[in-house]
């Protein structure tokens, strides 16, 4: 990670701190690595963005429906899915710095700066020829670019084939080959590449001797696709369908860090989608696209996401992309999109001795539907908001000031309601608490009377409340506040009668969802 990158993230981690959005957990003891605690702002903003996750997923999808299965699950379990057997991360340790990375993260850092190489000679290039400028044409002609592609398929070819076939051997010495050095310590001093499964035990049962091994659920997905049939006949549901879920899971990451992006424990958001084999292709193209537009929706910029194919497919799937956001240390996946075939389901099947088929009343017959997954960090997408939303001006006045601008619907606070002045006898207090009691109706409003207004202001500001209500003397007198914008510092004088329906406008969910 780049030394201006990993500042970058520093400041978002101490931020967020700061002002009441994320705490290591168990601080005064020294905290647990890589486990926080959100606090009373980041729970809001968690909160804010399940919910419009859930609400687009299915609210507005009348073939989806929610589920919330538990943490605990049956051992066999996680034996037809494959995670006892096939579960593992491709470490490998550099002996210098005794650090250890992902192999195939390595060689796709290494992938990552040959792609600039192409991308360096295609902004020369516009330049270069200005609207003339065809880059098809470019990336089909020019040598340099047809060179690192095919440097790049290579590598992706030789990488896929080794995690395929289980050649480890052959990864450490593409690794070796491509000169790939640690980032600490500046050596190529590797060792062997092993694997190391991901999952946590624990026992089950109130007599250790009598107990059984059970796991902590690493994915979420396990949970819909036993219930797949239960859901189905309950719900009456027909092919195409969805099933969806927020939850937690938990993975023995060997390395857990860049603060909330690799933890142990974690959020997911996901949604599996129930169809008819053959028409798994078509739905997977469909919810990437659909999946793209509920991220663009909320305004982090477009350039700041792309798609990326996976090359070393999971066991299940037959095709998978990424959605992967520019976080303060580079584009890193954010959503996985994956065809998953008939894999689970089929794999419950054997293990269980249970039929779960779908009965088609068309075609009079039975069969294992395919699925296509759309699955999400939920702490991975609270990352990629505080990322874009995190903003240090200078302001006109030569004044600086830190603020998060977050969406508006997302935002912990909508609103803030601001009496110029603390004294009672003045009658703003009470003026101020009478809309704060109007407004919190609709909104998450926060009251705050204590200290200079400009500082009230910049407190908001850094938490990201997209408006603050002043209640002043001209209050009193004709039933008008003034309502400031965080993000353009604008200012208007508007009667009380009409801040509800200003506020709606930009910062309901309905703003959002609209959009999709």
């Amino acid at each position: 990670m780049a030394q201006n990158e990993d500042n970058l993230l520093k400041k978002i981690a101490g931020h967020a701190k700061e002002y009441g959005f994320i705490f290591p957990s168990s601080e005064i003891y020294d905290g647990l690595n890589a486990a926080y605690d959100y606090g009373q702002n980041g729970v809001e903003l968690k909160n804010n963005i399940k919910q419009y996750w859930w609400k687009a997923m299915v609210q507005m999808n009348e073939n989806i429906v929610g589920l919330d299965s538990s943490i605990f699950m049956h051992p066999t379990t996680w034996k037809a899915s494959g995670h006892v057997d096939a579960f593992n991360d491709p470490m490998i340790d550099n002996k210098d710095s005794k650090k250890r990375y992902r192999a195939d993260v390595l060689i796709e850092d290494y992938l990552d700066k040959v792609e600039a190489k192409i991308n360096k000679e295609v902004t020369k290039a516009e330049k270069r020829f200005g609207d003339a400028f065809d880059k098809a044409e470019f990336l089909k002609t020019n040598p340099n670019v047809l060179r690192n592609q095919s440097k790049i398929d290579s590598i992706n070819e030789r990488m896929g084939k080794g995690f395929e076939n289980g050649d480890l051997e052959d990864i450490k010495a593409l690794i070796e080959e491509l000169e790939i050095a640690c980032p600490v310590s500046g050596t190529k001093n590797w060792t062997d590449v092993r694997q190391f499964n991901l999952m946590f035990s624990t026992e089950m049962g109130s007599v250790a001797e009598d107990s059984n091994k059970i796991y902590l659920r690493p994915e979420t997905a396990q949970g819909i696709f036993v219930n797949f049939l239960n859901v189905q006949k309950t719900g009456r549901m027909k092919i195409p369908f969805g099933i969806a879920q927020i939850g937690k899971a938990f993975r023995n990451e060997i390395i857990a860090r860049q603060f909330i992006f690799r933890m142990r424990e974690f959020e997911q958001m996901e949604m599996q989608f129930f169809v008819k084999p053959g028409e798994e292709m078509q739905w997977y193209e469909n919810w990437k696209a659909k999946r793209i537009a509920w991220h663009n929706a909320l305004g982090l910029g477009e350039k700041n996401y792309r798609f990326h194919d996976h090359v070393n497919l999971a066991h299940y799937a037959n095709a998978a992309a990424d959605i992967q956001f520019n976080f303060p240390m580079g584009f890193k996946e954010l959503e996985g999109i994956h065809s998953r075939t008939d894999f689970d389901l089929k794999a419950h099947e054997e293990h269980s001795g249970k039929k779960l088929q779908f009965f088609d009343t068309v075609e009079n017959k039975s069969y294992v539907p395919y699925v296509v997954e759309a699955s999400i960090g939920l702490d991975r997408m609270f990352l990629a908001i505080m990322s874009s939303a995190f903003t240090e001006e200078i302001l006109e006045d030569g004044s600086e000031r830190t603020v998060l601008k977050i969406p508006a619907a997302l935002a912990p606070y909508q609103v803030a309601v601001l009496p110029l002045l603390k004294k009672e006898e003045s009658g703003l207090p009470a003026k101020a608490r009478e809309i704060l009691a109007e407004l919190k109706i609709d909104f998450n409003c926060q009251y705050d009377e204590k200290d200079a207004i400009g500082k009230r202001y910049r407190r908001q500001d850094a938490i990201g409340t997209p408006y603050c209500v002043t209640v002043d003397h001209q209050t009193l007198e004709d039933n008008t506040v003034t309502i400031r914008d965080r993000d353009d510092l604008s200012q208007i004088r508007v009667s009380i009668d009409e801040v509800k329906g200003k506020l709606k406008e930009t910062t309901s969910m309905e703003s959002l969802l609209r959009k999709l």
